[in-house]
């Protein structure tokens, strides 16, 4: 692993944003480097301004948990959305459950639903639970 992370970060010292976002993985879960959540959030937010959706998705994570920074939400739903807008169906669940209880944007019934929609269609189990339990509730949607 010390070769893999070695080549990966030459790569994303010439700013190539997968690599930086794979970096990011090696620092958070200390893959053939020392685990450094800080690390991971500087490699991440590389990435993620160079519009890599993985990058975006995980460093809305990382705000949402506060690993290796503050916790916040707002934050954490401003990357997610990048993502979610990039069509990551993990984002796009996650961003679902934000607007369905309120975290980090205002409560919204109906745009969980759409959201959990746009990853329920690409096959996401999460969201399609979500979705089932809006149907069954009439959260956002009629009862059906």
């Amino acid at each position: 692993e010390r070769r893999a992370v070695a080549w990966t970060r030459k790569a994303a010292n010439q700013g190539h944003a997968e690599a930086q976002s794979n970096l990011g993985t090696a620092y958070m879960y200390g893959l053939g480097v020392a685990k450094d959540e800080r690390r991971a959030v500087e490699w991440y937010t590389k990435a993620a301004k160079q519009g890599n959706a993985d990058a975006q998705y995980n460093l809305g994570v990382m705000y949402d948990n506060g690993q290796g920074v503050a916790k916040d939400e707002r934050r954490a739903v401003e990357w997610t959305r990048k993502a979610a807008n990039q069509g990551h169906a993990e984002a796009q669940s996650n961003l679902g459950t934000a607007y369905m209880y309120g975290l980090g944007v205002a409560k919204d019934e109906i745009r969980a639903v759409e959201w959990d929609t746009k990853a329920a269609r690409q096959g996401h189990a999460k969201a399609q639970f979500n979705l089932g339990i809006a149907y069954m509730n009439g959260l956002g949607v009629a009862k059906d």
